[in-house]
């Protein structure tokens, strides 16, 4: 395999906040020797998260086997998950915000025609459903747990407990006309055709939709991260890696 170098759109705040957690982790594990150093252990796994390399390119790039590429990825990717935040401490820090956003998102990823529960008939394609909470500017505040895609958003929602743990803290929500009876505090467009709308509803629905237009940008921000463009690891691992990369670009992101 021919080898190059490349560069990851990261800043150098990105290297520091891993290559902390990886020493800190190796500290307490009392590791004396590895074929790495934490710093470029963190290296490795930005590349694999950032720009999808597979465990293949990174060996070969970093000249060690593709299992020891595995447990490094394998390694931080758990660290960086537990620091994520769950539900209840990303609605403490949101009860500070003037409102939030909801919507969901789908991660492709590589399965087969005969697996139903992962096609979602809204995007004709196989993934998993994660819910995205943002702030009124569009930063990212919390990431849920993945199902398959074929879950609906209102469903999603539910499962995860949102309607309510929003309604519970006074958090008024953005939402789009997929979350129509999460009822709480989540607000959703007026249905119906736009010319049986009166002018008031029109108005509502077009000032509803640019507040909700920013969530993109956090849908955006996340699909930076080209590993989710196309996962092709186990469905069970996918939470996993949404909840490292959250905690990556809500502590070190460019």
């Amino acid at each position: 395999m021919l080898v190059y170098p490349s560069g990851i759109d990261l800043s150098s705040a990105a290297l520091r906040f891993l290559s902390s957690l990886l020493t800190a982790r190796r500290r307490d594990l009392g590791t004396r020797w590895r074929r790495l150093p934490a710093d470029r252990q963190a290296l490795l796994v930005l590349a694999h998260l950032r720009c999808g390399h597979t465990y293949a390119q990174l060996a070969a790039g970093f000249g060690i086997g593709i299992a020891t590429v595995y447990r490094y990825v394998a390694e931080a990717v758990e660290i960086l998950a537990a620091l994520a935040p769950d539900l209840a401490a990303a609605t403490r820090a949101a009860t500070h915000k003037a409102f939030v956003i909801i919507d969901g998102t789908l991660l492709p990823v590589d399965r087969i025609s005969a697996d139903r529960p992962y096609y979602s008939g809204k995007h004709k394609k196989h993934g998993m459903n994660v819910q995205v909470i943002t702030d009124p500017f569009g930063n990212l505040l919390w990431a849920s747990p993945a199902l398959p895609g074929a879950v609906h958003d209102i469903r999603a929602a539910r499962t995860h407990g949102i309607p309510d743990a929003l309604a519970e803290a006074g958090i008024r929500c953005w939402a789009d006309k997929d979350y129509q009876g999460a009822g709480g505090t989540v607000r959703v467009p007026y249905q119906g055709r736009r010319e049986k709308l009166s002018a008031g509803q029109r108005a509502v629905n077009v000032s509803h939709a640019k507040i909700r237009a920013l969530v993109e940008q956090a849908m955006a921000t996340l699909k930076t991260w080209r590993l989710l463009r196309k996962l092709r690891c186990s469905t069970t691992r996918i939470t996993t890696l949404v909840q490292a990369i959250l905690t990556l670009h809500r502590n070190a992101s460019n």
